[in-house]
């Protein structure tokens, strides 16, 4: 750091200083893949947690993890430090590590509510009738008071407005039930990304981005995005998100001595990749007036041709790293960029911006009056903390001690719409007389009526025949059985009278 008021970001033939009353009106750090983008970014992240102001930033490969710990320096690192005035000692900026997926960080949740249909929108990518009908989703759970926190509450509230479509239509338009099951669909897709870890509660409170250590600097939050850039949609859409909750959520400050929170967009253009007309209206009001609420926004990208005019007029700090021009689409990048700058006359601006080395920018920030300097080429000062990623056990350790330690890591499920709607269709079908049967089950039943009765007459049929047959052969044992008994009584008898009488009966 140079002084009390300023974040020291290069040298030429003079320091060039970032003013901390004049940071919250923005920024950006641009140049080709390579030339020392993160490492300009981890020395401004550090310079204002030095400070005492909190910062956010995205970190896409992982590198900026490593301002949480001190730096361990080379010949090569004193040399230019040395040769820039700089007595260089190790030291590490108090970090939380945040992460959607809850995997290299605290997780960060937010509600379906929050987000709110315009956002939503863009993140299913939905075209103006399917986003008039996410629209009308949100406007019915406001009227009956229905909490949309997760996925599954806006799945149970789609749901709803589909079955209730002749109602609802009378008032809030046309409810296509096709259009309702296209939604559906991309409501599966984004949960398959990973997305359903982002909506629910606990949701992010902003007071914990915005939090000083006992010593009073700034904590530098480090959002892990290498997962997350695999589906940037996701990724640009929370970002935006973050942005819009700030602006909303904090009270007006004017231009204070030091911001109160930096924020770092790290591959801006993915902000304004497709965005609809009404999103980049809402992008554009967000960095015109967030400024307002104390907050600085500093957009990191290869080109400042990759943001709108309209936001990049808004951006009074300019780091810009070394462009390379191959095509002639890249030439009128690098044309653009050049003209981006106040002209330095001592030197050509687009000749330099294709000489600077990895190290090494053009550099042009705010001066008290809040007007631009003149650009001048600045050698990238190193920076105290670690240039290289946190190791895992390292990280674990300073996630262990967080601030926010066990506020965010156990999902909360309160009763919101999916529950009341999920209760309210049981009671419903509990309480519906049974449908009619169909024509088809009635002919099913007639016939399984025919056959049951033709069983019965062949069951009745088989018991008379056995009855019959058993009848037929008690008559026949008699008829034999008769006869024989009479002789054999008979005999018995004369047997009976001649031991008693002690002779034979005559015959």
């Amino acid at each position: 750091m140079a002084d009390t008021t300023g974040a020291f970001v290069g040298q030429a033939t003079q320091p060039e200083i970032l003013l901390y009353g004049r940071a919250n009106r923005h920024g950006i750090v641009a140049g080709a893949t390579g030339t020392g983008k993160t490492i300009t970014l981890q020395i401004l992240a550090q310079a204002f947690s030095d400070a005492g102001v909190p910062v956010f930033a995205a970190d896409i490969k992982g590198d900026l993890s490593g301002i949480s710990q001190p730096g361990q320096f080379n010949d090569k690192v004193l040399d230019r430090a040395k040769s820039m005035g700089l007595d260089l000692q190790p030291a590490a900026a108090p970090v939380i590590f945040w992460d959607l997926y809850g995997e290299k960080g605290h997780p960060i949740r937010a509600t379906i509510s929050e987000m709110g249909p315009l956002l939503l929108a863009r993140l299913l990518e939905l075209n103006d009738v399917q986003e008039g009908v996410l629209n009308i989703a949100f406007a019915v759970a406001d009227k009956e008071g229905l909490l949309l926190l997760d996925l599954n509450d806006l799945r149970a509230m789609l749901n709803h407005i589909s079955d209730n479509a002749k109602d609802l239509s009378q008032t809030y338009g046309q409810i296509s039930p096709t259009t309702v099951a296209t939604i559906l669909r991309n409501l599966l897709t984004l949960e398959n990304q990973g997305a359903a870890h982002f909506f629910g509660e606990p949701a992010l409170r902003l007071e914990d981005l915005m939090r000083t250590n006992i010593s009073g600097k700034g904590y530098v939050n480090i959002l892990a995005s290498d997962r997350l850039m695999q589906n940037p949609k996701l990724y640009s859409t929370f970002l935006l998100w973050l942005m819009s909750e700030l602006f909303e959520e904090l009270p007006e400050v004017g231009d204070p001595e030091k911001p109160r929170l930096v924020f770092f967009f790290d591959e801006a253009h993915l902000l304004f990749n497709e965005a609809s007309p009404a999103l980049l209206q809402k992008i554009e009001q967000v960095v015109r007036l967030i400024r307002s609420k104390g907050v600085g926004i500093y957009f990191i990208t290869q080109n400042p041709a990759d943001i709108p005019d309209t936001v990049l007029g808004q951006l009074g700090n300019r780091v810009q790293h070394a462009l390379r021009a191959y095509t002639p689409s890249e030439q009128k990048g690098l044309k653009a960029a050049a003209d981006s700058f106040r002209e330095n006359p001592a030197f050509k601006t687009i000749d330099v911006l294709q000489q600077l080395g990895t190290g090494e920018a053009l550099v042009s920030l705010l001066d008290i009056k809040g007007i631009p300097n003149i650009c001048d080429r600045a050698m990238i000062r190193p920076p105290a903390s670690r240039m290289g990623p946190a190791t895992d056990q390292e990280r674990a350790d300073i996630m262990a001690k967080s601030p926010v330690a066990g506020v965010y890591d156990t999902v909360k499920d309160r009763e919101s719409a999916y529950e009341i709607l999920s209760a309210k269709l049981a009671q419903a079908q509990a309480d519906a007389p049974p449908p009619p049967p169909s024509a088809a089950e009635k002919e099913a039943a007639k016939a399984a009526a025919q056959q049951a009765k033709l069983e019965e007459r062949e069951r009745l049929a088989e018991q008379k025949a056995k009855e019959k047959a058993a009848a037929q052969m008690t008559k026949t044992v008699t008829s034999v059985a008769v006869p024989i008994i009479r002789s054999i009584g008979i005999a018995i008898a004369g047997s009976l009278i001649r031991g008693m009488m002690g002779n034979a009966k005559r015959r």
